[in-house]
């Protein structure tokens, strides 16, 4: 695969994993002070336990803002919603905590990967940060064909 490769060609875990790890390595996505200790959502028991996961999180809602043209917090709540345990009773979806979502957008706008829409609310991708993620593809791309050759 040669020329353009863009975010929609490659595999969203390993795109999400090699975004988060480049987010890490760049060290300007301004990350809040509580993350160690919030649940990101109230169908969760504990906080999570990877220490990275703000990074993680950032670049799946990255990858969930560059697929659709506009996405605002109330959508990647239930994106990133999951089932409640209630014991005895079924369990129901629970939307994930709003204000991690929020943290997420803002940190993302702040290194100026997402921007508002003011037409029709929510954020959508920048022209950079949009450049910022193909490029990250494409070096997914180019990792996989190598595992691939590898594997001959």
């Amino acid at each position: 695969m040669t020329g353009g490769v863009t975010v929609r060609d490659v595999d969203a875990q390993k795109f999400v994993n090699a975004y988060s790890a480049f987010l890490k390595r760049q060290g300007k996505l301004p990350v809040p002070g509580w993350v160690d200790t919030v649940k990101t959502g109230p169908s969760r028991e504990m906080p999570p336990q990877n220490i990275d996961w703000y990074y993680v999180r950032a670049a799946a809602v990255a990858r969930h803002v560059y697929m659709r043209k506009t996405v605002g917090v109330g959508r990647l709540r239930k994106v990133h919603g999951s089932a409640r345990n209630r014991g005895v009773a079924p369990s129901h979806h629970v939307d994930a905590s709003g204000s991690v979502d929020r943290k997420v957008m803002q940190s993302l706008e702040k290194i100026g990967v997402l921007e508002q829409d003011e037409e029709k609310g929510g954020r959508r991708i920048t022209q950079s940060g949009q450049r910022d993620l193909d490029r990250i593809a494409q070096t997914v791309a180019e990792a996989e064909e190598e595992d691939d050759e590898d594997d001959e």
